[in-house]
């Protein structure tokens, strides 16, 4: 048996909770066509060290975006994305990152692309904290619901959570108007070492993806005064973005403050399995 045909199948817990059936039917049709291992990880660490000790199995991911990202951070600081693919069955409450790459959306679909699928070398935006990017890249971050950090008791217990946000509601009083949103930021962004915004033009928002030739395409987008302000495109192998603190959405992922961070852009530095 080579090793194609033998499966590390890593389920995410969030996948677990959120959709049982469909888990239950990719580790079905994973088991009908290879040799396949099962790891039930019960957090990150756990997550993180069945991917470092998965020998000549071809990792398999079933969970959302956030376990596809954290899958390959975990093979991107092991350096081990030049020696294998990387699988996903998106199960969970996030696909936008999953399906942006090609991936199908069926549990079914999904699993017969790990199987039958082929490999495709993709590009890698990676920072200098040693973060990684797949898709794309926000600043300020999109607001996105996202599950509680850090509690136990709230973690699969809606109706605790929303007899909390009833609590919260009755305890203070009832806007008038709604809030304003976020103020204009004004950062520098460098696309090799050449300036496309400066501190002195106000955005309203910055997007980093990577491109198809081994350059980010960046796109900023002015604050309009009177006439409305088109975007601002450059393309690069390095972007770099500074100014006042700022956070900024990779993929699923929500970082900083941070003053300054550069990405680089690493081409074909991680593989992935679609559908022929």
């Amino acid at each position: 048996m080579s090793a194609r045909d033998q499966l590390l199948v890593v389920i995410d817990p969030v996948a677990r909770r959120t959709d049982g059936e469909s888990v239950r039917i990719a580790k079905d049709v994973l088991g009908a066509g290879a040799a396949v291992r099962i790891c039930l990880p019960e957090g990150p660490e756990e997550f993180a060290k069945a991917l470092v000790r998965r020998g000549a199995r071809r990792p398999v991911v079933i969970g959302d975006d956030r376990a596809l990202l954290r899958a390959v951070t975990v093979l991107h600081r092991e350096r081990g994305l030049g020696s294998c693919a990387v699988s996903v069955v998106p199960v969970g409450t996030s696909h936008v990152l999953s399906r942006s790459l090609g991936v199908p959306s069926g549990a079914v679909a999904a699993a017969r692309a790990v199987l039958e699928g082929v490999e495709r070398r993709l590009d890698l935006l990676v920072d200098d904290s040693d973060g990684v990017v797949l898709g794309n890249l926000r600043i300020p971050p999109v607001t996105s619901p996202a599950p509680a950090t850090g509690g136990t008791a709230v973690d699969g217990h809606p109706w605790l959570r929303t007899c909390q946000s009833f609590v919260r509601t009755l305890a203070r009083p009832a806007r008038v108007a709604s809030a304003p949103g976020p103020a204009p930021a004004r950062l520098r962004v460098e696309a090799d070492g050449v300036v496309v915004v400066d501190l002195d033009q106000p955005v309203e928002g910055v997007s980093v993806r990577p491109g198809a030739d081994g350059l980010a395409e960046v796109e900023v987008r002015p604050t309009s005064v009177g006439a409305a302000a088109g975007p601002l495109r450059a393309r690069g192998r390095t972007i770099t973005v500074s100014g006042a603190d700022f956070r900024y959405r990779a993929d699923a992922v929500v970082g900083g403050p941070v003053r300054t961070r550069t990405w680089s852009v690493r081409t074909g530095a991680w593989g992935l399995t679609l559908p022929r």
